[in-house]
């Protein structure tokens, strides 16, 4: 299955004939494609109404520096100052962590989205990709913050992703412009980046994304398009059940697997249920690519889609959001 990009604030009338593809599961949206409130709720229900399925809708709404929704919504902190807060007070800076992800998957859920990719569970060690996305660089405390923001997300009606699976925060490149290598062995990942991973499948994570990075002591294949990584450690010796999503397939580090159709096969057949193609230029190509496949079953992310009513108004008269708002401005101010 594929989740797509899209190239402005409507849909195109090529973009409709994409959805009518029988591996189209969803839509993923960018600031590209958001305007307002009012727009991007527009464009969640014509997506619904053009596609002759279900639909899952995502985005990347972290907080900080990644927030594809920002106008009219609240400039959710980086996940970093919890990690600050921690050092000081632990109970509160988990609080707001809970906090924080209640905020932002009510609010993505009252535009009619499904999912926003969250929470960062990568470690805080210097990647410049990663940088203040990340709660702490001790995997301990990441576990427990994986715990917490999981638990938001649920309480907003919104499924969890954890993400980069194995571990994305302790190597220096830039997955979307430079292949990434760790040296580490399985062992030290098990101690260290895997942690926070297997708190988040233990707290009920209903997906995981890979990441575009190689870990050659570990098996020679990036871990996006690895079958070691993900039916052998994912899902048999971590438990996991829920979907696995490939990182965007247009990333620089996902071409060392190939052209398109070469990448699109590569992360199936290593275990991907789901592909992201965020580009608009390689939907076409992707969609060729998986005519020569057996016909997906859209069925695997039906767990994915957003569950309770959505909806501003109800949103704006909870109490809890106006007060998530509130508590989360002041650790903006470095008070709890």
């Amino acid at each position: 299955m594929l989740v797509i990009g899209i190239s402005g604030h409507e849909l195109a009338a090529g973009e409709r004939e994409w959805l009518q593809h029988s591996s189209v599961a969803g839509v993923i949206l960018f600031s590209r494609n958001f305007a307002s409130k009012a727009q991007v709720a527009d464009l969640s229900a014509a997506i619904r109404e053009a596609a002759p399925r279900p639909q899952l809708l995502c985005v990347d709404q972290e907080g900080g520096r990644v927030q594809r929704f920002r106008d009219g919504y609240h400039a959710l902190p980086s996940l970093d100052g919890f990690g600050r807060l921690y050092e000081s007070d632990p109970e509160a800076a988990l609080q707001l962590a809970r906090e924080h992800a209640w905020l932002m998957a009510s609010e993505i859920r009252a535009t009619g989205v499904d999912l926003s990719f969250a929470p960062v569970v990568d470690l805080g060690r210097g990647n410049l990709a990663i940088g203040n996305r990340a709660f702490h660089a001790d995997p301990a405390i990441v576990a427990q913050f994986t715990r917490a923001y999981v638990a938001g997300m649920h309480e907003a009606g919104m499924a969890a992703t954890l993400k980069h699976f194995p571990g994305h925060g302790s190597v220096l490149e830039d997955t979307h412009f430079d292949d990434a290598v760790d040296p580490r062995s399985l062992e030290e990942m098990r101690a260290t980046d895997l942690v926070p991973f297997v708190a988040g499948i233990a707290a009920g994570a209903d997906a995981v994304m890979m990441g575009h990075v190689k870990y050659p002591a570990v098996c020679p294949e990036k871990a996006g398009y690895s079958s070691l990584w993900i039916k052998d450690i994912l899902r048999a010796e971590m438990g996991f059940r829920g979907v696995v999503f490939s990182d965007d397939i247009g990333m620089a580090a996902a071409e060392s697997a190939g052209g398109v159709k070469s990448r699109i096969d590569a992360h199936l057949d290593a275990g991907c249920d789901v592909v992201l193609v965020c580009a608009p230029a390689l939907v076409e190509d992707s969609l060729v690519a998986m005519d020569a496949r057996p016909v997906s079953d859209t069925a695997t992310i039906s767990a994915l889609l957003g569950r309770g009513p959505a909806g501003w108004d109800g949103l704006l008269a909870d109490s809890r959001h106006d007060g998530a708002i509130a508590r989360l401005s002041g650790l903006d101010k470095g008070v709890a």
